[in-house]
Order: structure tokens, then C-alpha cells, then sequence
């Protein structure tokens, strides 16, 4: 038995419409929202009285998906933000064809800079940047 492909990340957040447009400056696509709910999905995630919102994002070439999910009950636990040496899912990568021009368009949706966006010898700019909720994404545009 093999994997036959990775089918999605899933990442909760608080904003889900803010996330959305976040990641849609980004150049995903909005596939589809939904709501879900019911005795199935609580025994799946392991918690009572699920109600979440959940939307799936595209990217361009249709091979990776991005599940945001926003949990209306139960409520969350505020978590401390990630730092990039946490144990677990460090960041999401995406390649892209202009990092100076991504970098700023995901600013006005208010994403930091994490670090310094470098050069990696001669085969890549590479930055990171903390989006909403304090999403770790890196960002990597292949040079040449």
C-alpha cells in the first residue's frame, strides 16, 4: 500500500474571511466553503457539539489545497503563537515568481517579515512570513 498523494494542510484559525483573502493575494484559489457538523465530525476530531467553517483553497497548478477551518464550538484554547523552533508543523512553502511583489501585496493584508529574505546561493531568494493568525508561511522564488 502507498500514498497516492498528499491531499491537503489543514490550519484553524480565529478569521477565516481574512485568512481567505490572505491567501487568495497569495494567488490561491477559493475551491469551496462549507459548514460541518454532526455526531461524524465529532467523533473524527474527537470533541462535542462540532459546528466549524471550513474553506478550501486551490493553489494555481491544482495540486496542493490549503483547508482553513474556523471552530465555532466548541471554543478554542488561545494558543502561544508558534515560534520557528516549535515542535510540530513548522511552516507552509509556496514558490513564487516575484518575492519582492508577493512580500509586499501580503503585507497590506498585514504579514510580517520573519527574519531577513535572503539569497541562498545562486538558486534561490527565500523569505518567511507571519500571516494571519500567525501563520509561518515561506516564500521561495527560484532564480535563473
Amino acid at each position: 500500500m502507498t500514498v497516492k498523494r498528499m491531499d491537503n494542510v489543514g490550519v484553524v484559525v480565529d478569521d477565516l474571511a481574512a485568512a481567505v483573502a490572505f491567501f487568495k493575494e497569495l494567488g490561491l484559489e477559493l475551491e469551496g466553503e462549507a459548514q460541518v457538523e454532526g455526531r461524524v465530525v465529532d467523533r473524527l476530531v474527537a470533541l462535542d457539539g462540532v459546528r466549524c467553517d471550513i474553506a478550501m483553497m486551490r493553489t494555481p497548478d491544482g495540486h496542493s489545497r490549503l483547508e482553513l477551518m474556523k471552530f465555532r464550538s466548541p471554543a478554542s484554547d488561545s494558543a502561544e503563537r508558534n515560534n520557528p523552533n516549535t515542535l510540530g508543523i513548522r511552516r507552509i512553502m509556496f514558490a513564487v515568481e516575484d518575492i519582492d511583489d508577493v512580500v509586499a501585496r501580503l503585507r497590506a493584508h498585514g504579514a510580517e517579515l520573519v527574519g531577513e529574505l535572503v539569497q541562498y546561493e545562486n538558486s534561490y531568494r527565500l523569505c518567511n512570513v507571519r500571516g494571519p493568525e500567525g501563520i509561518l508561511i515561506a516564500l521561495a522564488e527560484k532564480i535563473g
